[in-house]
């Protein structure tokens, strides 16, 4: 089972936002013991982003989206999410309620009369028409909540709310999953030499240790630092120490100038 996540807004395509979702999320999964499989970034395109959920609703994984489920015309996430299934867009009863409650009680802070009826109103409640069958994720930073349904979690696109958003609805759903596999990595800087160099090296330890992956990261140098590669094997623990130990006595055959680098382990 993958974890995807899905960011939608123009605003982050044309550089007037700068994406805080993605490292939050990698955050969020990293002290669970989970990991991000893949992302994708759209804009506020309706088509596109009911092609981008109708291909990842057929499949398995669990998927956090991110933008998109406000009630002004440049929102488009709810009716997209609706027609990816061929769901009718439905007022979610608990979702009218809470968001009357935030109307409540923004009234009473600027010490007006509440016409819950008004057409100002009755557009805001269009934030709790949902795909019919979605279940409701709380919001504790303002009472709107986002949604659910077949594994997709809907949030809005300010982080202030879609952070503890999805921090609950991965500690409410998936606790199961956390730390369910342990991971290890290990690396070392691999100075001036060639990837070409390293290749046969990185598949021949795959071919061997089937439970790891190589990893080859170059880089060409700075004022501090000289042109290396970081090469290193992360997965299983067990089988990331044994690779580590080959792969430096390839490197040592190569007569390659090496140096470790810290390792990481993760639960």
């Amino acid at each position: 089972m993958a974890i995807g996540l899905i960011i939608i807004g123009d605003e982050i395509l044309s550089g007037k936002r700068v994406d805080k979702h993605m490292p939050k999320v990698l955050e969020l999964l990293h002290a669970r013991g989970l990991q991000l499989d893949w992302v994708e970034y759209i804009g506020d395109d309706r088509t596109r982003i009911i092609s981008t959920l109708q291909r990842s609703f057929g499949s398995n994984d669990i998927v956090f989206s991110t933008g998109g489920i406000g009630a002004t015309p440049d929102d488009h996430t709810r009716q997209c999410a609706a027609s990816a299934l061929n769901l009718p867009l439905v007022l979610h009863p608990e979702a009218k309620r809470l968001i009357q409650s935030r109307i409540s009680d923004m009234a009473k802070e600027a010490g007006k009369e509440i016409d819950l009826d008004s057409a100002e109103n009755l557009q805001r409640l269009k934030m709790g028409e949902f795909p019919q069958g979605a279940e409701l994720i709380p919001n504790p930073y303002n009472k709107i909540p986002g949604f659910s349904i077949r594994q997709h979690y809907f949030v809005p696109g300010f982080p202030v709310m879609a952070w503890p958003m999805i921090e609950w609805v991965l500690d409410t759903h998936f606790q199961h999953l956390f730390h369910q596999q342990a991971r290890a990595e290990q690396a070392v800087f691999v100075y001036e030499s060639m990837e070409s160099t390293l290749t046969p090296l990185m598949e021949a330890l795959e071919a061997e240790f089937p439970l790891i992956k190589v990893f080859s990261l170059p880089s060409v140098g700075s004022a501090t630092q000289r042109r290396h590669i970081e090469l290193g094997v992360k997965g299983d623990p067990e089988q990331v120490a044994a690779a580590y130990q080959v792969m430096c006595a390839g490197l040592d055959q190569f007569d390659a100038e090496y140096i470790a680098t810290s390792k990481v382990a993760e639960a």
